[in-house]
């Protein structure tokens, strides 16, 4: 059986503020463009089975816009693909806090060979394919109490979706950062990939491997909070074989985004500052017309901010969708009464003094010596892209 497994759309994400020639928020018109290729792509692999993890919209409240979107592309999936089930469940920004709200995914009910699961765990059995999916979605993880992660005996494949973060050993090492706070935590465990033939992850925005047979799709754009940690690599989906265990990453064409290397500007002249900015934007392959582009100068103080080339800074801005000059001031240093110098905390030691000294454990079962050395390896992976 081949599963293609999508997760982390994330319709109806918007930024920056441009707008295409027919007034769509780019960005927005950016992920719907994604979501097409995606679904093309989906249509003409023709799998047996087409799961998607979550975060199907980027709110709760889609404009009429994404879900007219959505519901085109589903449909068209649909009617191209009649005898392939879709599985859906909700993610974090899927789901409302208040049940009584309802779900907007709810409304793909409606388009037949699609299956939402948006509240509850459950188990859906696929008669089309003899397989059983055991949804979890993020208001399942959620709730509380205990969910029975158990594979059904009567089917012939048994496979996992959920929405969350995964923890243990294995995720600590691989997940490199947070992509997006507000997921629910599930132990590998709990899961037991070796129980399932696939295990089908959403929330986490790089498409990675915690098992062989256990995969976040990542998401089909750059949507998270800080997308300058995902600029490096592909966005798209993943198509796994249960017959041969093998795992296919498909990239989407998307706009590029670039972190270009900071710099220090100790000692560096305004003029200087200039020069090395221009180099680095300079060597941007193709120029940095409609792409995302963020320089990061560390120890550069206001009045050389003030004093740098901004008409050629505002011509970058106004060629890029955007362009960030990230300018950090020099770090602080104190004098005490006796006249020695004061070291400002690093951010490995604000960490360590908080968890240590000021904050107070939620559960007795909760390490301390533990969370610490967690929260250093975190801040260790992350700190050079902050």
């Amino acid at each position: 059986m081949k599963i293609a497994h999508l997760a982390d759309l994330h319709l109806g994400y918007r930024a920056y503020h441009r707008v295409t020639a027919r007034g769509v928020n780019a960005r927005e018109a950016d992920v719907s463009g994604a979501f097409r290729q995606a679904i093309e792509r989906v249509i003409a692999l023709a799998p047996d089975l087409v799961l998607v993890a979550g975060d199907v919209f980027h709110t709760v409240r889609p404009s009429n816009s994404a879900i007219a979107d959505a519901f085109r592309q589903f449909s068209l999936l649909a009617v191209s693909l009649p005898d392939v089930p879709v599985v859906v469940i909700a993610g974090n920004h899927d789901s409302p806090r208040s049940s009584d709200t309802g779900n907007i995914l709810t409304l793909f009910r409606e388009i037949p060979g699609v299956v939402v699961v948006a509240e509850e765990a459950s188990a859906v059995h696929l008669e089309a394919v003899d397989a059983s999916v055991l949804c979890l979605p993020h208001n399942a993880l959620t709730a509380g109490g205990e969910t029975l992660l158990e594979p059904d005996s009567r089917a012939r494949h048994n496979v996992m979706m959920l929405h969350g973060t995964v923890g243990g050993s294995v995720a600590e090492q691989k997940l490199r950062y947070v992509s997006e706070y507000g997921g629910a935590t599930v132990h590998d465990t709990q899961i037991g990939p070796q129980r399932w033939e696939y295990v089908a992850l959403g929330h986490y925005h790089i498409a990675t491997e915690l098992a062989p047979n256990m995969w976040y799709a990542g998401g089909i754009e750059r949507t998270s909070t800080n997308i300058w940690l995902e600029a490096g690599g592909p966005k798209g989906f993943l198509l796994y074989d249960t017959d041969t265990s093998r795992i296919t990453f498909y990239p989407l064409d998307t706009r590029e985004v670039l972190d270009l290397p900071r710099f220090s500007a100790r000692g560096m002249t305004a003029a200087e500052v200039d020069e090395a900015i221009r180099t680095a934007v300079d060597g941007v392959t193709g120029g940095v017309a409609g792409k995302i582009v963020r320089q990061v100068i560390t120890d550069l103080d206001r009045q050389r901010v003030r004093d740098l080339n901004h008409r050629r800074i505002r011509e970058w801005k106004a060629a890029a969708l955007h362009f960030h000059l990230d300018a950090r001031p020099p770090e602080v240093r104190r004098v005490s009464a006796s006249g020695a110098p004061l070291r400002r905390q690093t951010l490995d030691e604000q960490v360590e003094n908080f968890l240590l000294r000021e904050w107070e454990p939620i559960s007795p079962l909760i390490q301390r010596d533990r969370l610490v050395s967690l929260g250093k390896q975190y801040l260790q992976r992350t700190g050079k892209d902050a």
